[in-house]
Parts: C-alpha cells; structure tokens; sequence
C-alpha cells in the first residue's frame, strides 16, 4: 500500500482561510460552536463527538435512520454509520462513499484536501454496522444505496449550504457515480478512483489483455505466472499450511465447501492481487520456483492472503459479493495457462462466497443502464485510474454528450485512491482546476496546495478490499 510523502499540508491548510473577512470568521465560529446541537437537531440523527486526530477538524459519529426499502420506508429501518470531518459549515462538503464499512480513523481523500472541505465518510447498507435486521437483502442494491445517500444528503444540507462533491475509490468509486446517475443534482462534481465498469458480464476478454501487456518487464509477468502454477503443484504442502493457520485461528471453511476451493481461489487471484496493491519495482520480490515452501507460501499469504475464503474472511464482505453476482458483475480471466493444473476453475465467481440460504439472480441490465448514463450524460466527473490496476482494464468511458467530464490514467500507478497527485502534471492541473471550479474554490491558496502530509491519506480500509 503506498502512502503519500509527508510535505506542506499544514502550512497550505492554514493558507487556505487565509483572507477570510474577520465578520464572516466570527460568523462561522460562533455556528461552529453550536454544530453538535444543530446536527442533533436533525430528525433521524444521532451524534457522539469523538476525540480528532486532525488539525482543524471536529469529528463526529452519526448514526442516520434510513428506511431498509425507500419504495416502502414504513417497512422498516437500520441506523447507517456516517463519519463526519468537519471543519466549517461555510466550506465545501465532500461525500466519500467507500462502498463497504466506513473506517473508524480520520483521514481526508484528495479532494477533501484539495477543496479544503469538509467530509462525510458513508458507510454503504448491509456492512457492519450498518444492517438492517433481518437483512433483506433485496434490498441490497445500488438505487437503494444511492437513495440512501440522497436522503442523507438532503438532510445535512440544512447545514452545509456550499458546494458538494463525491468521491470514492473501487467499490466506492462505483457508488459514487451509482448515486450521481440516480440523483445527479446532489454534487456539484464527482471525482471517481479506479471503478470498475463491468457493462457486460459475459466478455471478460479486457482482463485476459490486459495481464498480458501490464507494465514494462515481461520478465515479472513470467515469475508471476510460473509461481502461481508452482503453487498449484505444492498444493498438499500449501493447503497443509493453511489448514494449520485456520485451525490456530479457529477459521473455518464451511461457505466455500473446502479448503482445496479455497486454495484455488487464492491461486486465482494471486497474479490480480499482485497488480492491484503492488509496484512493478516489486518484481524483485517474487521468489523463485524453486524457493522453499515455507518461503512460497509466505509470499503467497502476502499477496493473497491464505485465510481469505474462510468463513470469517469471507463475513464482512458477503453483502459486496451479493451485489456482484447480482448487479455489478465480476471478471472472469481465462487462467488458460493454469489449466492443466485446476480443479475448481467454476468456482471463481461470487455466488462462491455467499451463504447459500441467501438467493441471487443476476440482472444484466444494472450496469448497461449505468455505462449509457455516464456515456450520455455524465456531467462535472472525473474518473481516475491506475495503468497497471486489473479493475481499470474495463473502465467507465465518457462520449461526446457527457459534459465538463474526462477519464485519466496514471501511468505506472495501481488500484489506489490518491492518483490525482501521481498524474502528468498537465492533467494533474486540469482535473485539480476542474475540482476547484465545481467546490467554488477559487483561492490562489488553494490551486498551489500540495497532496502531501501526514493527514492526508489513504482509506485505511482500502487495501483490504477483495480482488474478485
């Protein structure tokens, strides 16, 4: 996981009020003394104010009733998680969707800190804690979610009356786009981090291409693959390991069937997840086929994570791997050459992974009426990708009605939220103007500010995010 240099943030966050007339900084203190109440005040609203950890910010837990179906809100409610950033009810207000929980740590996205905004951190419906009891999980869908954010949305805006802005990365970055198509007046402008865009289902083709040509050293193309059907041909020594490691940790493997699927599985993702969290300049780390098995082993734990399908691993994320094999779709690589060496190639796909008391349907329109939206009419939004990121290898894709819109890709970066600071420094200048323009920032201040320092980071939660 890469982390930003430490740098200038402090100095340009204390440039960024700079000028603020005195009468308009009184006004905004005395509204920021009252903030805890005013945000009590709001109908469905629970507040604790928790302890920051950034310079600042306040940061305040909600708690928001939402209605488990907005078709039928008297059919019953959960209590969705929001982390609130807040440093002025006078700046612009970023909604950072992370499509799964929601961190219990401060941090602030690149455009919270572009923006100097505020920032609300939405826990998506179905993940702890945010369920509804009993989970219906019919209602584990993207308009659903997106209404959710609608909703949350027009309620604090009875206090942040400036400009809004949505972000996300992975998961998070489809959810973002999910609701600007579904409520496209909420935000002012979108900035989307390597989301995925799988239109069509059927044709994973994009993927199979894609690892065939990722980065510049065919080299650790080659390790890669040649460790991955090393793997497949130590599996008694490698699934001996892991059973070993899950019985120490009291896993168990009853979602998947067994832990040969599972090993499987983690095989199958090992070349992804390798791209999608890891550097080229980390080719060097790759062991020989000829290494050890405990050594094998370690690196394949590391990149792939041993314990993955198990039951406990697969827990937090059964409500993203309903949403898969229900609307967003998954990739299907063709493994062709592990071939000789699988058994369980059919098992790649999400209704895998889901309890299987919990029925699923596959609907292929979801996501075609998603891809025509943003072809047709995306507007003020910014998708963002890493070149060597899998999940960027079918990419949202602007067409020439979408307005004030534009897809980059950085090169040589993966599956990250903080590619804004990674771009050539034209495009960098042009997606930051752009951002600026659509919060209503237009300080000098704020246009020099660098994406760097120690509170600017990354999802915490980012990393752990599953391949498939």
């Amino acid at each position: 996981m890469r982390r930003v240099s430490r740098g200038l943030l402090a100095v340009a966050l204390a440039a960024g009020l700079s000028g603020v007339a005195g009468t308009a900084h009184a006004a905004t203190a005395k509204a920021d003394d009252d903030i805890l109440a005013r945000l009590k005040a709001i109908p469905g609203m629970t507040v604790q104010e928790k302890t920051s950890s950034l310079t600042g910010y306040r940061w305040f837990w909600l708690d928001y009733r939402q209605p488990v179906d907005h078709r039928h809100p008297d059919k019953g409610w959960f209590e969705q998680r929001v982390l609130l950033e807040h440093k002025s009810d006078d700046r612009p207000m970023v909604l950072y969707t992370s499509g799964y929980n929601t961190p219990e740590t401060m941090f602030l996205s690149e455009p919270t800190a572009l923006v100097d905004g505020n920032q609300i951190s939405v826990e998506y419906r179905f993940f702890d804690p945010s369920i509804p009891q009993p989970a219906q999980w019919t209602k584990d869908t993207i308009w659903q979610a997106a209404t959710d954010e609608h909703v949350l949305v027009k309620a604090l805006k009875t206090i942040y009356h400036g400009k809004w802005i949505s972000t996300g990365a992975s998961k998070g970055g489809m959810t973002a786009t999910y609701h600007k198509r579904f409520y496209p007046n909420d935000v002012d402008g979108t900035v989307a981090y390597v989301a995925p865009n799988d239109v069509n289902n059927k044709d994973d083709s994009a993927y199979d291409r894609f690892f065939k040509t990722v980065g510049t050293d065919p080299k650790c193309r080659t390790d890669l693959q040649d460790l991955q059907r090393e793997l497949l041909k130590r599996r008694t020594e490698i699934e001996a390991r892991m059973t070993a490691a899950a019985q120490e940790a009291g896993y168990t493997w009853n979602i998947v069937k067994s832990v040969d699927v599972a090993f499987e599985n983690s095989v199958m993702d090992f070349e992804w997840a390798f791209w999608q969290y890891h550097l080229q300049a980390e080719c060097k780390d790759v062991p020989p086929t000829t290494a050890s098995t405990d050594d094998i082993y370690d690196y394949f734990d590391l990149i792939s994570g041993a314990l993955t399908y198990t039951d406990q691993g697969l827990q937090q994320f059964v409500p993203y791997y309903y949403q898969a094999g229900t609307q967003l779709g998954w990739p299907s690589p063709s493994f062709k050459y592990l071939h000789p060496l699988l058994r369980h190639e059919s098992t790649y796909q999400p209704r895998t992974y889901v309890p299987r008391d919990i029925p699923m349907t596959f609907d292929p329109n979801a996501m075609k009426d998603i891809d025509h939206w943003v072809r047709t009419s995306a507007t003020h939004m910014a998708f963002i990708y890493g070149q060597n990121d899998p999940w960027g290898a079918e990419p949202f894709r602007v067409g020439p009605h979408a307005r004030d819109s534009k897809v980059y890709v950085s090169p040589g970066q993966n599956h990250s939220a903080h590619l804004i600071a990674t771009l050539p420094a034209a495009q960098k200048a042009e997606v930051t103007a752009d951002l600026l323009r659509w919060a209503g920032v237009s300080s000098p201040a704020q246009q020099a500010k660098a994406l760097v320092g120690p509170q600017v980071t990354e999802d915490p939660i980012l990393a752990q995010h599953p391949r498939l």
